[in-house]
Parts: C-alpha cells; sequence; structure tokens
C-alpha cells in the first residue's frame, strides 16, 4: 500500500509540474494562434545576432500595460539577440507627436527616467501630449531644461527616427500596437494567451525557433 501511495504521489507531482510549466514549454506554438510568418522577411541585422522589434506607441493603453514586463525582459535577453523598440504613428498626427516625443526622450537620455511617466500622462491622465507646445511644457514640468530638450525635439536625428520607423512599419505592415516581431520573420499573435506574460513567453520561443532556423 505505501509503495502504491508513493507511487501515486510521484504521478500526482510530475502532473503538477507539467501544469506549471510555461505556456511555450507545455505544447508547441501553433502558427495562425501563437504567431504568424512575416509575408517578406527582412531585417535590418546583419551578422549572428536576431532583431526583435516591439512596435508601440505611448497612445496605445495596451502598450502602456505590457511596457513594464517588456523593459524587465529586454534586459535579461540573451547576448545574440538585440531589441528595439520603434513607436508608430498610423499616419496620425497625434501620434507623430507621440513617437517624436519618444526619440527625443532617448537622445536626451531622458528616456529612462519618463517613458513610463509619458504612457501614464497620456492614458491614465489624459494630458494632451500631441503638440510641440504641451509636449515641451510637460517636459519642463518635470524638471528638465525645456530648451535644450528643444533641440532634440526638433533636431535632424529624430526627423531621420521617424522616418526610418515609418519605414518598419510599412515594411512590416503593423496594423495593430503592441507587435513583437522576431529576426524579421515571425509575429508574434498569442491569440490563446492568457496574460501579457504569455506574450513574451511567445516570444522567447520565436526567439529560439529563430536561432534554429539560423543554423539549417
Amino acid at each position: 500500500m505505501d509503495a502504491i501511495r508513493r507511487r501515486f504521489s510521484l504521478y500526482l507531482l510530475a502532473f503538477l509540474a507539467f501544469l506549471c510549466l510555461p505556456l511555450t514549454a507545455s505544447a508547441e506554438l501553433v502558427e495562425g494562434r501563437d504567431w504568424k510568418a512575416v509575408s517578406a522577411p527582412a531585417t535590418e541585422q546583419e551578422g549572428d545576432e536576431i532583431e526583435v522589434l516591439e512596435f508601440f506607441s505611448y497612445g496605445c493603453p495596451h502598450c502602456g500595460d505590457i511596457n513594464p514586463l517588456i523593459k524587465q525582459w529586454a534586459e535579461g535577453l540573451p547576448s545574440d539577440v538585440r531589441f528595439e523598440r520603434v513607436p508608430v504613428t498610423f499616419g496620425r498626427a497625434a501620434w507623430e507627436s507621440l513617437s517624436r516625443l519618444y526619440f527625443a526622450l532617448d537622445f536626451a537620455d531622458e528616456l529612462e527616467t519618463l517613458d513610463q511617466m509619458v504612457f501614464d500622462a497620456v492614458i491614465k491622465q489624459r494630458t494632451n501630449l500631441y503638440t510641440e507646445k504641451t509636449a515641451l511644457n510637460w517636459i519642463g514640468e518635470q524638471g528638465v531644461d525645456r530648451e535644450a530638450f528643444a533641440k532634440f525635439y526638433n533636431s535632424f536625428a529624430v526627423e531621420a527616427a521617424l522616418a526610418r520607423a515609418n519605414t518598419l512599419a510599412a515594411r512590416f505592415r503593423v496594423d495593430a500596437v503592441p507587435m513583437i516581431i522576431v529576426d524579421g520573420r515571425y509575429v508574434v499573435l498569442g491569440e490563446g494567451a492568457k496574460s501579457k506574460a504569455d506574450l513574451i513567453e511567445i516570444a522567447d520561443a520565436l526567439i529560439v525557433k529563430a536561432r534554429e532556423a539560423r543554423q539549417d
């Protein structure tokens, strides 16, 4: 009887461990549910590094919700993976201003401090950051030199970054955000995902898939 109980306990523990496995480890990814292929694969990354792009906007509530997870995940990515965030405009003047603000924050070395604060200001506090004047006023309220930041906001570097971001969004036919694209080949769908963490796990699995595809 004791042997039967021990065997049952072992089976039970194994079963519970199986249930606790992350989505991508307990089942094969399903194309059309977890991911889809990019119609015209492309990447700017040369060499062996795997490029991961996150298309987003400060005007997107879902982007704001997943941003802390994305940032934490990106910090722990393997050395052969290069992560980049790409703000989208979808042809909207308001979202173009938000994209410009993102790049200006990056070039001014203020992104780490103010990134999530911009999401919260736009989405939760309904702050108008959709024009140069309102964006610069808000920046000043955060203790940043308004005049110095304005030079970044209107710089050639920001213009070039905006043009490149629009090109990337058009190349990958981005029609919704947040959208994560791995190695210019795979788009995270996550239609069966139960949480935002599941989307991250799918992206991790697609990185493995991209790495294996490069070795074929």
